[in-house]
């Protein structure tokens, strides 16, 4: 549950320009967290170069492709019926083939050739590579599926290119992978073991994205905190590696402090954090460079240290509150947000205080909480009996989200009668003559628009605040406008 999921994101359907020479339509759509939206822009990249393009017609697609998730059963129920959907299309348009990408894939396997028998292929996250040779064997009558998962596949490679993007703010994927066996969690399972990008490539394609005029981006990963290059391979085989590998091996606070230094106009964030992983280097360089964002998604889980040993945390409650704590002396101005998963085997109503007055004591800006679903596979599903009722879990849920709503807005208005810099990203929603973008704590922020355009970087007044919302006035471009 370490993946933040946007919501108002799933099931987009993706399209980017067109080339000319291209003949063959692609429909690609995609659920889950960033990282899925990240391998959909890869898939569409390789994809270009074999002759498709992309359309949000589902009827006129050649190529139907479902980037899945499995963190919860709710987006795996999501995309079976979306399959259904699909079948119905199919049914007129039989030379349509369909396929699943990603994490849902990568759980099922063949299962979901037999399942599902609108499948064509099914491809798990390291084989994208290898769509253009799983098309093919499509082509010639048979079913197609590669789930391997590969120890040095990061795509950094293939540069991505930028599916529905404002233009303005970009998501760089630095790691693939994760060591953490959390007991709820299925990502080691379908995404393979950690492995890190080389520098050089994720400069790269930071540039590409600044000379295409880009000024914020995310670097993304399951655990960004655990970037480790040291010329290839596994994480855990670092201490493999030769003296002159260690002596020259780039941590995550060094290449951090590459971007900041190498693009000064440029804006950074990353995601997403893992509290064992974050060393003190981090937060130092946080606080040293103003265009690395003063944010920190630090997912939590529980305040119960008995809880977060069952799920095989690596790290207590009393630990946690230290590294918060010390984030808080070395960057006062920081946010910070949280998963937090209610009703874990076993919690009882001691360890669900423990989590509340854990959150009273952090303070967390925002958050992403659930209540817990056991996902197959996963250590948890092996060993733990699910024995907390549906409607435990959805009281505790509630009073989980009702804490993080009170202090939401407590956080958000200390913002009121301050000026913050906020990168224009978009038109509010609540208006079209108005702008909104996020300030460097993430949090969403409007204001007339003027003469101001997007990708601006502008001092916004705050006048007034809901629980997730500055409402302001733009007094002047800030010291980031190039």
């Amino acid at each position: 549950m370490e993946k933040v999921i946007d919501e108002n994101k799933q099931g987009t359907s993706l399209q980017l320009e067109n080339k000319q020479d291209n003949n063959k339509k692609l429909f690609i759509e995609s659920y889950g967290c960033q990282m899925n939206f990240s391998d959909s822009e890869i898939v569409a990249s390789i994809l270009s170069n074999e002759g498709y393009n992309t359309t949000t017609k589902l009827e006129e697609a050649d190529l139907v492709l479902v980037n899945t998730c499995s963190i919860r059963d709710k987006a795996e129920q999501t995309v079976r019926k979306r399959l259904d959907q699909y079948n119905q299309v199919k049914k007129k348009n039989p030379g349509m083939k369909v396929g699943v990408l990603g994490c849902m894939a990568e759980r099922l396997k063949a299962k979901f050739l037999e399942e599902e028998k609108i499948v064509d292929m099914v491809v798990g996250p390291d084989a994208y590579k290898d769509l253009p040779n799983l098309i093919k064997d499509v082509d010639e009558g048979r079913d197609a599926i590669n789930v391997i998962l590969s120890k040095e596949e990061t795509y950094g490679d293939i540069s991505p290119v930028r599916l529905q993007s404002n233009g303005v703010t970009a998501f760089v994927s630095i790691t693939r992978g994760c060591d953490n066996m959390c007991t709820f969690c299925v990502v080691p399972f379908t995404r393979g073991r950690e492995r890190s990008r080389d520098p050089q490539s994720i400069l790269e394609e930071i540039k590409d994205l600044h000379d295409r005029g880009f000024k914020e981006v995310t670097l993304l990963g399951q655990n960004v905190d655990s970037y480790l290059w040291y010329g290839g391979g596994l994480k855990k085989d670092f201490d493999k590696a030769t003296d002159m590998q260690k002596a020259t091996a780039v941590d995550f606070s060094q290449l951090l402090e590459q971007c900041a230094v190498a693009f000064p106009k440029m804006r950074f964030r990353f995601s997403t954090s893992n509290p064992q992983d974050m060393h003190i280097e981090v937060i130092e360089t946080i606080a040293k460079y103003d265009n690395i964002c003063n944010y920190i998604h630090l997912p939590v889980q529980s305040g119960s240290t008995r809880v977060l040993e069952a799920m095989n945390r690596q790290h207590t409650r009393e630990e946690y509150i230290a590294l918060v704590d010390k984030i808080y002396e070395l960057i006062p101005d920081i946010s910070l947000s949280q998963d937090m998963i209610a009703g874990f085997p076993t919690e009882t109503e001691e360890d669900h205080q423990d989590t509340l007055s854990l959150m009273e004591h952090v303070r967390y800006d925002f958050g992403f909480m659930f209540a817990y679903s056991e996902r197959p596979g996963t250590l948890a599903a092996r060993k733990l009996e699910d024995d907390i009722p549906e409607e435990v879990k959805k009281r505790r849920l509630t009073e989980i989200i009702s804490v993080q709503n009170k202090i939401s807005l407590e956080r958000t208005k200390r913002f009121v009668g301050t000026t913050v810099e906020v990168l224009i990203e978009k038109t509010s929603k609540r208006s079209e003559d108005e702008w909104s973008g996020r300030n460097s704590q993430n949090t969403t922020t409007v204001f007339p628009k003027e003469n101001y355009n997007v990708g601006d970087f502008v001092l916004v007044e705050i006048t007034d605040c809901t629980s997730a919302t500055l409402i302001g006035k733009a007094i002047g471009y800030s010291p980031m406008q190039a």
